[in-house]
């Protein structure tokens, strides 16, 4: 994609406007008049290129906090359903019609706060691990289906961690089979926040979790994502922190931790390093990291690596956009197919203009990203994540909201 400018010169001196000639004014309008043709050809052309997106309501009141969302295929239909947990529910909306169905209702203590899917106890059939009592105890549990869809689902005790915030399944300890990571919110004892995998037993319902620390040197973790970073093929962990950007690595004997970027620099902690974090590629294989910055920050930023790349240099900072308030959420996906991955973004606090927003790498200039707003006022994002939920082959988004109660699904027109 490219990005056009035109600009009008003309000469607005004393002498050339005190009497103009009929023919100097013709002029001036047809300059005038063909640079707003060109221009505004121009810009259509651009918003063209990018793709529209139609809104869909799946809940207009989910609860008081759709805290988190995921996609999953609940009912292994081969269609990918959406799941929104709210502080005392999780839901699932079947697809293709999005119906509403519900998993567990007031059976963890509150507030539920994350989610993620998994076969837990091998069954062929999607399971969920799900993080409640966040703002208290701290409490881990899974959640197994019953013999009906329709019933409730029963719930397992897996461990309890102060403040647990966020969680993912990885195999980060290379044992073939993923563990549940959780990473807490703030630190509870020692010098940081405990980042832990869990290891599924044999018998999910009766043996015990093994916990593993992977990092407990790092405060206020707002989130983190896994990815094999370096390519050897074993799963890393990317968190967002305090401290910044940071990379756990490691084994199940020895963990390492790379800070990768500083964040935001405040002279208060509580308004330095970083919220939210994902990794994107672009079209010539470079990577890019995505963050949200501070936590419940302001500025969206990107990191792009360095030349030199070794381990011990920070990748270069770029903010690419700023005055918000509480950014909540971030993915990378190629939506539009051009080979580049772009940033979706989620706001919440925002005065009127609170939403969604995709910011599209422009090739033609460089750390130059073209902002796309896919909604603004109509829902108070705390959460999004993106998947191509109709079958079509494009990219959509699911967001779901705080101060708006609600949860929509944005499709991606063909």
């Amino acid at each position: 994609m490219e990005r056009f400018q035109v600009s009008v010169g003309f000469s607005c001196g004393a002498s050339a406007f005190s009497h103009p000639s009929e023919i100097t004014l013709k002029r001036y309008r047809m300059h005038a008049a063909l640079s707003f043709v060109v221009a505004a050809s121009f810009a259509s052309l651009h918003a063209a290129d990018f793709p529209a997106f139609e809104e869909r309501i799946i809940d207009a009141n989910v609860g008081k906090v759709c805290y988190a969302v995921i996609s999953s295929d609940v009912d292994g239909d081969g269609q990918t359903d959406i799941v929104a947990v709210t502080e005392s529910r999780v839901l699932w909306y079947q697809a293709p019609d999005w119906k509403m169905r519900t998993i567990i209702d007031g059976q963890t203590p509150l507030d539920n706060v994350c989610i993620a899917a998994h076969d837990i106890d091998g069954d062929g059939q999607i399971d969920f691990a799900l993080g409640a009592g966040w703002t208290k105890t701290g409490t881990i549990h899974w959640l197994q289906r019953g013999e009906s869809l329709d019933e409730n689902w029963t719930v397992h005790s897996i461990g309890q961690e102060a403040w647990t915030h966020r969680m993912r399944f990885a195999d980060v300890l290379g044992k073939g089979r993923p563990q549940l990571v959780v990473s807490p919110l703030n630190a509870t004892e020692g010098n940081g926040v405990r980042l832990t995998a869990f290891e599924i037993p044999k018998s999910p319902t009766k043996d015990r979790w093994v916990a593993h620390v992977l990092n407990d040197e790092l405060n206020r973790m707002h989130n983190h994502w896994h990815v094999d970073f370096d390519g050897n093929n074993t799963i890393d962990t990317l968190t967002a922190s305090q401290e910044g950007i940071n990379l756990v690595t490691g084994t199940t004997s020895e963990w390492q931790r790379t800070k990768l970027g500083t964040g935001e620099t405040a002279d208060t902690p509580a308004q330095s390093g970083a919220g939210e974090i994902k990794l994107g590629t672009l079209q010539n294989g470079k990577r890019f990291i995505a963050t949200v910055e501070p936590m419940h920050g302001h500025s969206v930023v990107v990191y792009t690596e360095p030349a030199s790349a070794t381990k011990t240099d920070l990748w270069n900072r770029t903010v690419i956009d700023d005055g918000f308030q509480r950014g909540h959420a971030l993915w990378t996906a190629d939506f539009d197919g051009d080979g580049n991955d772009e940033i979706a973004f989620g706001h919440s606090d925002t005065p009127e203009t609170f939403g969604v927003i995709i910011y599209d790498f422009n090739q033609s200039a460089t750390n130059q990203w073209q902002k796309h707003v896919i909604d603004a006022g109509g829902i108070a994002t705390e959460d999004l994540i993106v998947e191509d939920f109709n079958g079509d082959g494009l990219l959509d988004i699911v967001a779901g909201g705080r101060a708006t109660h609600n949860v929509k699904l944005y499709l991606q027109k063909k």
